[in-house]
């Protein structure tokens, strides 16, 4: 069996050219190991990057590891990156995707009956944005989609899992107007996709 020092600097190498979030029992599998020393191994890595304040860091996503920039860097990252158009998520996008990191799994139809409209844009725009995705069907009349958030929403707003998310009590009061401090949490929170 390959030395701790040793499989460590394969996971690093891993996550460097893997780009996307490294899953654990993937990473395991190549090293011949078992998934929790694997998981041991990452948060070590995890710690060592924190410990050394690095500009990379190595952030847990679900069961996944990944490199991603040191948060107080991101206006230096924006600066080199500026050239590149950016748009944002608008208000009534992040009012869905709100709703359904909330809810989840949810239909649109419950969607709506939150927002009070039509969202079928706006679940068609985070769909492609791959924010959220088809968690299966609903067995009411129809059986609609039912919707649930991705990996890539968890990876973007910088949560571990969907238990970082703020707690809000109730959606509906925010979409209509009663800001809460879990709200101003999440709003502080920016969002921007290369068009």
């Amino acid at each position: 069996m390959a030395s701790r020092k040793t499989i460590k600097s394969v996971f690093e190498s891993l996550m460097f050219v893997w780009g996307e979030p490294l899953d654990v029992k993937l990473a395991a599998e190549l090293m011949d190991i078992n998934r929790n020393d694997a998981y041991e191994y990452f948060r070590e890595l995890q710690e060592e990057y924190e410990q050394e304040g690095r500009g990379i860091v190595i952030r847990e996503i679900g069961e996944a590891f990944q490199f991603v920039s040191k948060s107080e860097n991101a206006d230096y990252v924006e600066r080199l990156l500026a050239p590149a158009k950016q748009k944002r998520l608008t208000r009534q996008a992040l009012e869905a995707l709100a709703i359904i990191a909330y809810k989840q799994p949810v239909t649109r139809s419950e969607i709506e009956s939150v927002r009070g409209i039509k969202c079928d844009r706006v679940i068609e725009g985070l769909l492609k944005k791959e924010l959220i995705h088809e968690a299966g069907r609903s067995p009411a009349i129809g059986k609609p989609i039912l919707y649930g958030t991705t990996d890539t929403f968890l990876r973007y707003f910088g949560f571990k899992n969907l238990k970082d998310l703020p707690d809000i009590e109730d959606i509906e009061s925010i979409i209509h107007g009663e800001e809460t401090q879990d709200e101003r949490e999440l709003h502080q929170i920016s969002l921007s996709f290369d068009e």
